[in-house]
């Protein structure tokens, strides 16, 4: 059985490794809670398997440290996404996620959105800042149709959330078949049929060269005024040039961000200064003891790893799940 050295990257490592102590008691456990430090600590160990969360995002993250090191054979990622180390070659180091450790959680932050705008809040909250007691009605969102960027497990568990509060659910995904809670499965050519019947639009795919700026100007030509764009996907695409046209013409009635092609977001973006739109600091997978429940998985596959088995959840570069 191989007793790998393991470094563990993230800004609280302490509870990991304390899980690591007791799950693996007889590998070398290291940790290291800052971007600076890691390549020099991956030099003084060798370690062989990093387990890794992007805590202070993707600018300044040592990714030719992990993925072009000697000695890191595996990476395992303690979230879902993984753009921030492409591009990578699974010859040499192997890459996996936590595919799923959120995936509920990210589907109730979608229907708080949801929930968010039809129930008239925006203009509730504006009219509280004024001090004016606005009469209004909500939209009940039963029969409403949402279309769904992306079916892995995060997409996945907003059809089963939406299809239970009585949604009519359409799905994209790059190879279209039957999915659990999905009325309609498409591929990404028949996005141009589909935009026009969404009355919310959830995005969840992974950020490659082919979903960049999948959410552009012609998508929010077509979609309703009524619409509502909720984007837990990557920053990089919803297209943000065409969102915020989109936003001054009138043509959605808002959006839920949690993610931005820059983050934090500036101070001075746009995006802050809109009523009819939620900006959350790319926290909708976070939740209290999300981050347990990842390195037990991780501790799980490298159970796995040590035996010479086949990992869970090992991600393809290309297709960046």
């Amino acid at each position: 059985m191989k007793t790998p050295t393991v470094i563990i990257h993230t800004d609280n490592p302490g509870p990991s490794k304390e899980i690591l102590d007791k799950t693996q008691p007889d590998l070398s456990v290291w940790t290291c809670s800052t971007y600076d430090g890691l390549a020099g600590l991956i030099d003084e160990t060798q370690a062989e398997v990093i387990y890794s969360v992007r805590f202070q995002g993707t600018p300044g993250f040592p990714r030719q440290a992990v993925v072009n090191s000697e000695s890191v054979r595996w990476v395992s990622v303690g979230g879902s996404g993984t753009d921030h180390l492409a591009p990578w070659d699974p010859s040499q180091v192997t890459v996996t996620n936590a595919a799923g450790v959120a995936a509920d959680m990210m589907s109730q932050y979608v229907l708080g959105v949801m929930l968010y705008f039809s129930l008239g809040f925006p203009k509730y909250r504006a009219a509280q800042t004024r001090h004016e007691w606005l009469i209004g009605e909500a939209q009940p969102i039963d029969g409403k149709t949402v279309l769904i960027l992306g079916l892995g497990r995060t997409g996945q568990a907003v059809a089963a959330r939406l299809k239970v509060m009585g949604l009519n659910t359409l799905g994209v995904r790059a190879n279209p078949k039957d999915t659990a809670h999905v009325d309609e499965v498409h591929g990404v050519d028949a996005l141009g049929g589909l935009w026009e019947r969404a009355d919310f639009l959830v995005v969840c795919v992974p950020l490659l060269k082919s979903t960049r700026d999948l959410v552009s100007g012609a998508a929010f030509k077509k979609l309703k005024p009524s619409a509502v764009v909720i984007d837990i996907s990557r920053g990089g695409v919803v297209d943000e040039k065409a969102l915020i046209s989109a936003l001054d013409a009138g043509r959605i009635q808002g959006a839920g961000l949690d993610v931005f092609s820059t983050e934090p977001l500036p101070q001075g973006h746009r995006l802050w200064d809109y009523e009819n739109v939620v900006v959350t600091p790319h926290c909708s997978a976070a939740y209290v003891g999300w981050d347990l429940k990842s390195v037990k998985m991780f501790s799980e596959n490298l159970t796995r790893y040590r035996h010479g088995e086949t990992l869970s959840n090992i991600v393809d570069p290309v297709r960046g799940y």
